[in-house]
């Protein structure tokens, strides 16, 4: 088991997720159970999975639980993406969470390499 509160991608993936949530504050209230909601949960299950992962027995369990962090990861991008297209939020207000979505995705993968090595 691994103290999650003390792992840098889970505090990044928390960032993530406030980031997220202040970034759709004002969205549209027709998109309340649409989007904002998609991405608020796509953005919270990031930190979730890798805390669920981290109390996990094995190292290929957390494992598991890091590629599924990493596919609500790209879906959070998609939606990320959408936004934009659909002028719901700024260019300089997205970009920022893009980048850090792409970063812990890379340190996801890099955990998952260190875990399987183990």
């Amino acid at each position: 088991m691994h103290r999650f509160e003390e792992l840098k991608i889970w505090q990044k993936a928390m960032d993530i997720t406030e980031n997220c949530y202040r970034a759709t504050e004002n969205f549209p209230e027709e998109e309340k159970y649409g989007l904002t909601s998609q991405l608020r949960r796509s953005a919270i299950s990031i930190p979730s999975n890798i805390a669920e992962g981290a109390g996990r027995n094995t190292n290929g369990e957390f494992t598991q639980f890091l590629g599924i962090a990493n596919g609500s990861s790209f879906e959070l991008l998609t939606q990320l993406y959408l936004s934009k297209r659909l002028d719901l939020i700024t260019e300089d207000k997205v970009r920022p969470i893009i980048n850090e979505v792409l970063e812990v995705s890379k340190m996801n993968y890099s955990l998952q390499r260190t875990l399987k090595k183990s």
